[in-house]
Formats: C-alpha cells, structure tokens, sequence
C-alpha cells in the first residue's frame, strides 16, 4: 500500500526481498546453501497494471470529475512516480484538503479525498477607516466558491496593499474560518487597522544653497506635527514621495540649477513600526544663467523674427526650465493657431562650463502628419457614447491637434459626470501616421436628492428640497424640482433642459416657477420690518446654441404675473383692506410700488467662454453679455442690460486667482419708471463687507429731537432704513483661493482672500416726507384733557453716487450636506453716506 498525505514513507527491507523474490518457495530458500553475507540490492520495481480506480470521500464532486485531474486510467501500467504524480495534481486543483492514494498490490487503486469547503458567507470585521465596499473590491473569494488557503493568501496581500496605500503600514489581517455543517465555512477577515504611518523626519544630504525648511516647503509630503491635524501630507505614501523628487528638481531648475539630481531616496521604517523617516541625498550643481536666446524655423511660411517678441527670455536671466516649458507652449499653441498643427518646437542648448551660460536656440520644426485612427471610450456605464463624443473636437480621420485634444479633455471635464483628473490617452495606430485616441472615464453621481434645513444672516431659517439629475437618461438631459422657505421667500420651481435638440448642438429649455417674496427694512434697533409682498408666478423658455468653439449665443423668453402688496392693517388707513397706502407709514416709493403687473420679456445672451472647468475652474475667461426687453404686452417696460467678465489664473500648488467684474443697467420707455421690484441692489452676499442692499440709493427715516431747533437722531439704531435699489451697477472683484490639502478637498473646504469694489446709483428721485412734531389735546367724559403727543420724523435720500465702495476679506466655502456654506469675514475700506457695514456674513443654501 502506498499512502500519502503530504509526504511519503519508503517501503522496508522486507517487502522489498518479498518483491524481489516474488514466485519462489520459502523451502527452496531454505535448501540454499551458505553464502557469505552480501549488501542487499533492491530489485527493480515491477510494472503493474491498473485493474480498477475507486474513488471515496467525495462529497459534492463525482468520482469521474476527481479522476479528470489525474493521468492514471484502467488498463495502464503504472509505478510509484505515476502515483507520486498524480498525487500532486490532485493537490493542484485545489478542491481538497486532504488526499491518500491507496494500491492493494493488485492494481486495484483507491483514491481517499476530503474536499476543501465551501465558502457560505465571506465576512470583514475591524474596517474603519476603509469603507467596506472598497474592501470588497480587493476581495476575489466569493461566496458558493471553493475555499482554498492560497487565494486566501492573496486576498489578504490585497487588503495590506489597499491599506498601505492608504498609508496605514501597520494594519495586518488575519484570514479566520467557522466550520458549518455540510462541509461549509464562513471566511472571515479580522483587520487590525493600526494608525496612520506618518512621516516623522525628512532629512535632507548634499544641500548647500538652500537650507532644509526651504526645500522640505517645496515638497508635498511634510513632517508629522501636532498643528497639522486637518492635513493629509504628513502621511507616508510611495506614490507622493516620487511626486516629491519631481518637485524638487522642478525647484531646483527653477532657480538655475541645471546640473541638479537627485542621487537616493529612503524611506526607512521607525523601529516602533509606526511611522517612517525619509532621506534624500542630493547634487545642486552649478548655478547657470540664460546665455544667448534665439529662434529658428523650419517651416518656409513662418518667419522666425516675427515670433521672437513671445520669447519671455532673456539673456543674462538665471536659467529656468518653467520658463522654457512655457514658451515651448505659447509658441507651439501659436503656431498651431495659424493652421500649422503638425509643428514641433524643440529647445536645443548649449552649455559654457567655463562661463556658467546655457544658450538656447528655439527650433520650429514641421513633423509628419499623423491623422486619428480611432476614438474609443471605456468606462462610461451610464453615460451614452454619443454624449461624450460630441464634445471631441477631433473624429476618425482628422488630422491629428494636440490643442484640440486638449480641448476635448476640458469639454469632457465640464460636463461634471467624471472624474476630476480625466486624461485623453494617445496609442499608437495600425501605422506610423494613425494615433489611436482612448479616454478611460470613471462615472460619479450626477443626481441629488437633498432636503437641508440651515440659517444664514441674509434669510435666517432655511429649509430647503431639491431633486436634480444632471445627466437624465444618460443623455446629458438636465431636469430639476426645487422647493425652498425661508423666513422671507418661497419658492416652487420645475426645469428641463435638452442639450442636443433632435441630435444638434442647440440647447432648448424650459423653467416654470411660483416665487413668494417679503421684502423687509431694518427699524429701530436694526430689527427687520417687513415691507411689501411679491407674488409671482411665470414660466420662461430658453434656447442655446455655439457660434464658435467659444463662442454661443442663448435667446429667452418670460412671461410673468406680479402682484405687490402691503400689509393694509400695518401701512393703511384706515387700517382694512378697503383703506389706502398711508405714505406716512409706509412712504412715498412703497406706496407707488403697489399692484398687479404682467412682464412680456424677450432677452438674449452672447457668452465666451474658455475655462478648463465650468464647475471649478483654474484657467481661462468667461465673459457673458445679457439683454432683456420687457414690453411685449403686459405693463411693465424696460430694456435691462447686464456684462460680466472672469478669468483665471492658475499659480501652482493650488493657488488659483479669480479677477472678475460685472455692471448693469436698466431704464424704462414709453413714459414708464423702472419699477422698485426691477431695480438692482447691491450688498450682502454679492459684495462682501457690506450689509443686506447696504449699498446704493436709499431713504432713511430719521425721528425727530424735539425742541426749539428741531434736530432729528443721529443714532442709527433708530432710523428706518429703505433701500429702494438703482439703475446702474458695477461690481468688480479680485480673489484668491487657497489650497487646503487633501483632507480639506475631501470636506469640500475652500478658503479664500479677497477685494471688492462696487457701486450703485440712480434711482427715481423719491418725494421725501417731513413731518413735524405734533401734539393734540383730547377732552376725556370727566371733563379733564389729555395730551398726546406723536413724534415727527424727516426722511433724506443717501447713497446714490457712482463713487466705489472698497471691502477687504478673507472667507471659506464648503458644499456641507445642508447645502453650500459660506463664511465670510470682511472690512469696509471705503463707503459713502447711507451705505451699512457688516463685518460677518454666512449664508447656507439659497440666496436672493
């Protein structure tokens, strides 16, 4: 009998003289003559036949499936090392945990087995830190599969790598089993998550121009300390760290040093095996100055003298490959730009040793063409193909443009239903002139359902309920249901927008809304009076469509239903429905805004608009210029005009720049003043530092002193305060946002410092009231007087003048799951009479 388990015992002596002597007596051995002692030799093994093949202990297979895994079959010849063989297949099939291959002696073989279990339930305990669905991910072993240690094994190798990268290097994972009855098992993974391994020290060898701190400033990994609790650059991480030898010699050639290297980088284990201390030993090199600039070209129609005025070198300049780089691409984009979109610009230097210059001469060559071959898109699960090809601007068999492969990168970005770091991948084709074009997109939600309650100091309680879909049916369809109540505003709105109508670039739309809006003023004390009521209720349809690549043009148009009103037992006498609007209670401009009104509006926009993400961009220019007329039918006339202009700077390291500017203006025709409700305000949340419509033309109440010279209070907290808006604005703005690391990224945190400067001006000249002081004296029925006396009040005009108000601040945005937060702290420089500071603002969710 031959047994195995694993390993092999070797038969003894005495069955191998058995064999060998097989077929003679035991008398005739014993009749042998003497011999003298001799070493025994082991007989050659027999060749024995299989006379039958039984399989036992399975369970779930059959015996034929076992037998399918082994080279032994019925009516063949086999030995020991057929045997051992098939032994060894039967274990690398991984279907059993235990095996015994049995022989008789008379070719009668049974094969002994014990399946491996079946998993039923593959369970993950200890994960924190990791969402368990992320985990699963790195899971292979699935439930109703065979369990075996080996795939075990590696799934426990994927999960310390899905930590490791994580930065957790001290996490372990230990694979565990529940026996269940029929041969079942749980498989459970219990992690032991550990801590972050930080990055506790980075030393820096071989530098002798800049000091430690100021190199350790120029990496994205920095040193674990208490302070930086809210970042996540103080965590080890491979990737980063390969990052950080890129951005030092980006650093170092930045400064001239063109020899620089990086020699070694280490990162060792601490002996707590908690976190890590990383070593760079590093070559400055010489520090070289730009030598002699030059441009050449290749291409007989561009003429290089005409292009050396966008050389932003100088000779005498410290050596800078950024500025290489760039000028590399302004002349590249350039040139493409006159139609040449196969021109290769290339630096070819020239070093002085001896005078520590770099010379450089600039090269316009034209490369051979290289036309598109194929566009392929992977990845989108949900979004149709055709949705993200029209936002190529390169098909099959067009010339290849690295400019408009960018381009197609910005487009598809901008949708906002992928990833944000979305590159077009550039394959060789079937030939030397084809390129293959692939984007790999990862799908992110693009619907929401938020119901968020909040308060802000520009509409206090908020509660607010929205559904949206960004990308209905997959087609890029926008369709919105939005309902939201403040303590001052209501409002129900519905809208459906079709990018592509009928499959071609023209963008149609529709809105339909009821809004019910309580305008207030700020009282006595600076409390908030309510004023008037607007109701209104309307629809608009709208239509888009490009003119150019950056260039579109939208058309609109509105239809809606207003009805102003007052609080008749507030602002009437007398104080009944019936009554009139009493210009003492509610004054002049409050009373002549009162009614029902129909505004017919037809208006159009031209938009340009380059930005590399609509969303949040960091480069590029948006400018739109808006018209509206109002008069085509209803009673309400005026022609609005409004512009705006952003751009965008992109600094590095997540510094980006917004300078921006708008205006606008509105005047009636046809005998008819622009209406109070048509009026633009200007003030919290649009221009920071100032309060609620703080800025512009207003009518401030005053009570009287008394006395012989009739003073009135110069106290602002007992005023009554009326903005009543104007017709001409300007609002500009420079603002810079700064980068918060990864874990604020992650929160949605985004802080800023910034400068505005605005204006607003000309209203309608109000009819300012004065009223004096007045005593009266009533006859009581006992036959005694009483007096009452009714204090006056003087109301003047203020701050309608063009002249800039300047505010200086800092704030933080953050998309919290109660809406869009933000948070401003901010200083009025400069003001004029009549306008009202405030230095905190915050708003979440909708703004009016």
């Amino acid at each position: 009998m031959t047994r195995a388990s694993g390993s092999y015992a070797k038969p003894g002596l005495l069955a191998a003289l058995l064999i060998g002597t097989a077929g003679i007596p035991v008398a005739a051995l014993a009749q042998a003559p003497a011999a003298l002692p001799a070493m025994p030799v082991a007989a050659p093994e027999p060749v024995r036949s299989i006379r039958s093949l039984n399989v036992t202990g399975n369970e779930r297979l059959e015996a034929e499936t076992v037998r399918s895994y082994i080279d032994l079959v019925a009516g063949e010849s086999y030995d020991r090392e057929r045997l051992d063989r098939a032994l060894k297949q039967l274990y690398d099939s991984e279907l059993f945990a235990d095996v015994q291959i049995r022989d008789d002696g008379d070719g009668n073989i049974t094969i002994d087995v014990r399946e491996n279990p079946v998993i039923n339930r593959v369970l993950i305990e200890g994960a924190k830190r990791i969402k368990e669905d992320k985990i699963r991910e790195e899971i292979k072993v699935a439930p109703r599969q065979i369990f075996t240690r080996s795939k075990t094994r590696t799934d426990v190798g994927r999960i310390l790598e899905l930590y490791r990268r994580g930065g957790r290097f001290a996490a372990s994972v230990e694979p565990k089993i529940i026996q269940l009855e029929q041969n079942r098992v749980d498989l459970v993974f219990e992690i032991s998550e550990g801590p972050k391994s930080k990055v506790r020290q980075i030393n820096i060898l071989g530098n002798e121009q800049y000091s430690d701190g100021k190199i350790r400033k120029e990496m994205a990994t920095q040193q674990s300390r208490w302070y930086k609790m809210f970042s996540s650059n103080d965590t080890y991480d491979p990737d980063r760290l390969a990052f950080d030898q890129q951005k030092l010699r980006q650093f170092y050639l930045t400064e001239g040093y063109a020899d620089f290297r990086v020699v070694s980088s280490v990162a060792e284990l601490t002996p707590d095996r908690r976190d890590f201390i990383v070593t760079y030993v590093i070559e400055e090199g010489e520090r070289y100055k730009f030598g002699d600039v030059d441009l050449t070209s290749q291409i007989r129609d561009i003429k290089a003298e005409d292009f050396k005025k966008l050389l932003q070198i100088e000779k005498g300049d410290w050596y800078n490959a950024k500025k290489v780089e760039d000028t590399i691409d302004g002349l590249t984009e350039t040139v493409g730009l006159l139609g040449y979109a196969f021109a290769d610009v290339r630096p070819n230097f020239s070093r002085d040793k001896d005078k520590r210059e770099m010379n450089l001469t600039f090269v316009i060559n034209e490369v051979p063409r290289v036309y598109v071959e194929s566009v392929s898109i992977n990845g989108n699960t949900r979004t149709r193909d055709e949705v993200i090809r029209r936002e190529f601007r390169l098909a099959e068999g067009d010339a290849f443009n690295s400019i408009k492969v960018k381009r197609s990168r910005d487009r598809i970005q901008s949708l906002g239903f992928f990833q944000e770091k979305l590159e077009v991948q550039q394959r060789p084709g079937t030939a030397p002139d084809k390129v293959a074009l692939q984007v790999d997109v990862e799908e992110k939600p693009t619907g929401s359902l938020q119901l968020s309650a909040g308060f802000s100091s520009l509409e206090r309680f908020i509660l607010s309920f929205s559904i949206e879909e960004r990308n209905f049916r997959g087609r890029a369809q926008q369709l919105r249901l939005s309902a939201n109540i403040s303590s001052y505003s209501k409002s129900v709105e519905v809208g459906f927008t079709e990018p592509y109508l009928f499959g071609r670039n023209i963008a149609l739309g529709f809105d339909v809304f009821r809004r019910d809006f309580s305008s207030f003023r700020f009282g006595v004390d600076n409390q908030r009076d309510t004023t008037y009521q607007q109701t209104t209720t309307g629809f608009q349809v709208r239509t888009g469509f490009p003119v150019t690549e950056y260039w579109s043009m939208s058309a609109r148009y509105g239809l809606s239903l207003d009805n102003v009103t007052l609080d008749p037992t507030l602002y009437f006498t007398p104080p009944t429905a019936d009554g009139e609007c009493d210009p003492l209670k509610a004054g002049r401009f409050l009373c002549d805004a009162l009614g029902k009104y129909t505004t017919s509006s037809i208006g159009y926009s031209v938009i340009f608009d380059n930005l590399d993400n609509r969303l949040r961009p960091t480069r590029g220019h948006r400018f739109i210029f808006n018209q509206d007329f109002a008069g085509l039918g209803g009673n309400v006339k005026y022609l609005r005009t409004r512009a705006n202009y952003d751009t965008y700077f992109n600094l590095g390291s997540g510094f980006v720049v917004n300078v921006g500017g708008e205006a606008g203006n509105i005047f009636g025709f046809g005998g008819e003043e622009v209406r109070l409700t048509d009026r633009f305000f200007l003030g919290e949340p649009r221009m920071r530092g100032f309060g609620i419509r703080g800025v512009g033309p207003r009518v401030v109440r005053k009570p009287r002193l008394g006395g012989t010279d009739d003073l009135v209070s110069e106290d602002r907290n007992t005023w009554v305060d009326d903005a009543i808006g104007g017709q001409n604005y300007y609002l500009g703005r420079i603002e810079l946002q700064i980068p918060l690391g990864a874990s604020g990224a992650e929160l949605g945190l985004r802080p800023s410092a910034f400068v505005d400067v605005g204006g607003l001006w000309k209203a309608p000249t109000p009819i300012l009231i004065d009223q004096p002081t007045t005593t009266t004296t009533v006859t009581n029925p006992d036959g005694s007087t009483s007096t009452f006396t009714t204090p006056g009040f003087k109301e003047f005009y203020l701050g309608d003048s063009a002249s800039p108000r300047v505010s200086v601040g800092v704030g933080v945005s953050w998309n919290s799951p109660f809406g869009p937060f933000r948070f401003d702290i901010s200083k009025a420089l400069k003001k004029v009479e009549g306008d009202d500071t405030q230095v905190f603002q915050f708003n979440v969710g909708t703004q009016f």
